[in-house]
């Protein structure tokens, strides 16, 4: 079971790693977003798994998005604030049960830092413009980058090019 240590806006702002992401639902308050909603209103807007998943960092099940099988090309947008941070053109099946990535769509689409919630630190990403969690990345990915940007289907939405 994850424990979870909430702090103050203030301490969690004085915590916070470089790239502006404090833990849970200080995301939004934390004033280094574009886009910040209070919990009720993320809460009136998300489903019960996608708040679970994107404002405390939680995890969908393996296989459970329609996302994962999605051979559509278009660009995957944040659930929270419809930034584009992925392309199909960069998606790939990595064998895990999760929609994945190569990289975003550009380099400041998306922040990272680490997570040591596990047995050994990983890498999470989040959305920068609404801090939304989307998932974590790995070194195990194909080329070009080795990356592997594993994400929640219920962090994203799916754009076909078109529309």
């Amino acid at each position: 079971m994850k424990r979870r240590v909430f702090l103050t806006t203030a301490a969690a702002t004085a915590s916070t790693f470089a790239t502006g992401l404090a833990r849970g639902p200080l995301n939004a308050a934390s004033g280094s977003f574009e886009v910040q909603r209070s919990v009720p209103e993320w809460k009136a807007m998300l489903s019960d798994l996608e708040y679970k998943v994107m404002r405390e960092d939680g995890t969908e099940p393996a296989y459970s998005s329609k996302l994962h099988d999605l051979k559509e090309d278009g660009t995957y947008l944040c659930r929270g604030c419809d930034l584009p941070i992925y392309s199909s053109a960069d998606k790939f099946d990595s064998g895990t049960g999760w929609p994945s990535f190569t990289r975003p769509i550009a380099d400041d689409a998306v922040r990272t830092k680490p997570d040591r919630s596990l047995f050994a630190t990983r890498t999470e990403v989040h959305c920068r413009r609404c801090g939304s969690h989307l998932g974590h990345i790995f070194d195990d990915g194909p080329e070009p980058t080795g990356k592997r940007h594993c994400l929640n289907g219920v962090s994203l939405k799916f754009t076909p090019t078109n529309t």
